[in-house]
């Protein structure tokens, strides 16, 4: 019998939630090396965003604007926890096919819904279909799944801005980090329940840290529980960012004549990488770039 089951292909998408959509586009703009892709407002919902497309995911700014259901829930976010990543979708090709899988393994996730938006820069219209995932099956965090609709390039890669160039751009996002004080329940949670590929888990003593990697669709997964269980995480919840760039060293060096505050690049953890950290402002976020040793 042909296997029917439709498990994810992609992170499609990284949400940061942000108080000031503008400050925190400025922000990207500059560690991105990249223009927004999109711009747009979710009506009656009272939220807006800016999206920047890169060549494995792309990043949502997302604040709120106005009154509405998503306004409240943003702001409650941000009045308790701060500004951070709020949350990931996870990309599929056939929404209902993956729900039923789900489904099947015991995660209650809701039926898809379809959704639109125009980009407020180009008139452009976007279509999708989303469903919902319980916060009790997913230890507490925002997931969600989503399958486009329509035309491929309707989100555009986000433009290189004024100046930069390839070799000093973030070119995709390298890994999502997250913290939990459970690692064996989240290597259920992404790797039986969701089918994500599990690359490496190890524990690393002289770290103080075991790790798992899930890699799905270019990105990566990097779960991380303390081994110092008085150092755990009392829940799951996102918490840093690596981004990729093809040239480290030329990266951190434009935004430090940007005026943003950098570390030079250093070797990296994995053999044959640099690093350099990015600091505030980032929106919360702990933030590296890394990228091949040249």
């Amino acid at each position: 019998m042909p296997d029917d089951r439709r498990e994810f292909t992609s992170v499609d998408h990284l949400i940061i939630a942000v108080r000031d959509l503008a400050e925190a586009e400025r922000n990207y703009t500059r560690i991105l090396g990249r223009a927004p892709s999109w711009k747009g407002t979710h009506p009656g919902m009272g939220t807006a965003n800016v999206l920047y497309r890169l060549a494995n995911t792309y990043v949502e700014l997302l604040g709120p604007a106005g009154e509405g259901a998503n306004a409240d829930a943003l702001t409650k976010h941000l009045d308790e926890k701060g500004e951070g990543i709020f949350g990931i979708a996870l990309g599929t090709d056939d929404a209902e096919a993956t729900v039923a899988t789900l489904q099947a393994k015991g995660i209650a996730a809701a039926a898809p819904v379809d959704g639109s938006g125009v980009d407020t820069l180009t008139g452009a219209t976007r279509r999708w279909r989303t469903f919902g995932l319980p916060r009790e099956a997913t230890h507490g965090l925002f997931i969600f799944g989503i399958q486009h609709l329509g035309e491929a390039d309707a989100l555009p890669p986000a433009p290189l801005s004024d100046g930069i160039s390839q070799a000093n751009a973030v070119s995709a996002c390298d890994h999502i980090v997250v913290m939990t004080p459970d690692a064996e329940a989240c290597k259920t949670l992404f790797g039986d329940k969701f089918g994500i590929r599990l690359a490496l888990d190890h524990s690393k003593p002289e770290w103080g840290v075991r790790q798992l990697f899930f890699r799905l669709g270019g990105v990566t997964l990097e779960v991380v529980q303390p081994l110092d269980a008085k150092r755990a995480p009392k829940a799951e919840h996102f918490w840093g960012l690596a981004w990729k760039a093809d040239d480290v060293a030329a990266t951190a060096a434009r935004l430090a004549a940007a005026g943003h505050d950098v570390s030079e690049a250093k070797p990296g953890r994995k053999q044959g990488t640099l690093v350099a950290t990015i600091k505030p402002p980032t929106n919360g976020i702990p933030t590296i770039l890394v990228g091949p040793a040249n």
